[in-house]
């Protein structure tokens, strides 16, 4: 028999009564069960097409972020003008 190694899985209460229904009308045990999937498992085009979804995700996310950073700068510039106006203005009007 070959040697073993045990893959310590966290799955929530709900998960874990899914697999173990899932084994159970598969006839097999919980690990057998999961060896099997995981074996089976081959990442598709489903999967890259959400890679590359992400990552057009991470670039937008990071455009619109220096778009308001840059809004944001023009802003506070804008506010250091009307202050500058406002304060001539105060200083004209003061007798």
């Amino acid at each position: 028999m070959a040697a073993t190694e045990r893959i310590p899985v966290l799955v929530t209460a709900a998960q874990k009564a899914l697999i173990t229904r899932k084994a159970r009308n598969a006839k097999l045990t919980v690990g057998e069960f999961v060896r099997q999937a995981a074996e089976a498992y081959e990442p598709g085009e489903e999967d890259a097409g959400l890679v590359a979804l992400i990552e057009r995700v991470k670039r937008s996310t990071a455009e619109a972020s220096a778009a308001l950073d840059a809004v944001l700068k023009r802003c506070a510039e804008s506010d250091r003008r009307i202050e500058k106006m406002q304060a001539a203005h105060r200083s004209k009007s003061k007798p």
